[in-house]
């Protein structure tokens, strides 16, 4: 386990440097592991947020000219290409070549799918970092700055002239240590204590679910989730929403908040759908909702003030309350 700790902000420190957009590059993720300390667990497929830790880690790789996975096939929320070493299980190096005989891009991330934290941005700083320097790769530290080369970019060709070296000309990486290719390396280090954590144990997995659910975090999992699940690649801006929602609330009724929404989502898809479609249907529901509630002040202070000034209680008829309608059936 990668130790943990929580932080203000899970992308602080992890934004790609202004100015530069990531180099391209592809991406291998060893997703094939016997995970023993999970008791056998399918690892990949434990979900965290809703979402399998697999997805979760190839949504932030979702950057990658080509994605390769490096397990058995299974279902996925973005589709990849998949590998498998020879003979099955033969540990992170033997993966890695496997995974490298389908890419071609001069850098690759390299990524375990254990990683419930690992996010866009750090990607792209990985890539970035590795583009601006002279270094065989990058990697991410743990909390205890321990190096972990499975949260990394690598320049391609020194993986491969390292795993060569290593296999002797006959391919033969089975059950060799990763540090075995990672020490003959040139390595640059990026401290980052969230996007390392891995999840090793049935504790770690509880951690993970755990702090997603914090108040700080909950609405963009929920989001990332929800988005997965539906097969929705779209960033919309969830505080013209969250506004549109609260006025629709206070200006109609409590009810007309889900309702609204989910009009404007259907509006927007009927424009053809994106991000100018979003903004635009909720710009016009977020008015309506401001004229709707105009028009409901306008309306009782006109009754306050019909009360008001309403006559006295005529003798021998009862009492009316002052913007109350009197009941007048012909048996009251």
């Amino acid at each position: 386990m990668t130790a943990y700790e929580p932080p203000g902000d899970p992308g602080a420190g992890t934004d790609p440097v202004p100015g530069q957009a990531p180099a391209v590059y592809d991406a291998v993720v060893l997703a094939g592991g016997a995970a023993r300390r999970l008791g056998g667990a399918d690892k990949p497929g434990l979900r965290v947020g809703g979402r399998a830790l697999l997805d979760r880690v190839l949504a932030a790789c979702a950057g990658a000219r080509t994605t390769v996975v490096v397990a058995d096939p299974r279902p996925t929320a973005r589709p990849v290409t998949w590998a498998r070493e020879e003979p099955s299980g033969g540990g992170p190096l033997a993966a890695l070549d496997a995974g490298l005989r389908h890419t071609t891009a001069e850098h690759v991330v390299v990524v375990s799918a254990d990683l419930p934290f690992l996010a866009g941005p750090t990607v792209g700083r990985l890539t970035v970092a590795l583009a601006a320097s002279d270094a065989d790769g990058v990697l991410l530290t743990d909390a205890d700055g321990r190096d972990q080369p499975l949260v990394a970019a690598y320049r391609a060709p020194a993986l491969r002239r390292g795993l060569a070296a290593l296999a002797g000309g006959r391919r033969e990486l089975t059950g060799l240590p990763l540090r075995r290719l990672t020490d003959g390396l040139r390595l640059t280090r990026v401290p980052d204590a969230v996007a390392s954590f891995d999840c090793d144990t049935w504790d770690d997995i509880a951690i993970a679910r755990a702090r997603i659910r914090e108040h700080g975090h909950v609405l963009d999992e929920w989001i990332s989730a929800a988005k997965d699940e539906l097969g929705i690649d779209l960033d919309v801006d969830t505080r013209v929403l969250l506004d549109l929602a609260r006025d629709a609330a206070h200006g109609v009724a409590r009810p007309a908040a889900p309702l609204t929404t989910f009009l404007v989502g259907y509006a927007a898809a009927r424009a053809g759908g994106g991000t100018e479609a979003v903004a635009e249907a909720a710009q016009k529901a977020a008015a309506l909702a401001q004229r709707w509630a105009e028009e409901t002040d306008a309306a009782r202070a006109e009754g306050k003030a019909e009360g008001k000034a309403g006559a006295a209680p005529v003798e021998g008829k009862p009492d009316v309350a002052p913007g109350a309608v009197p009941d007048t059936r012909p048996d009251a």
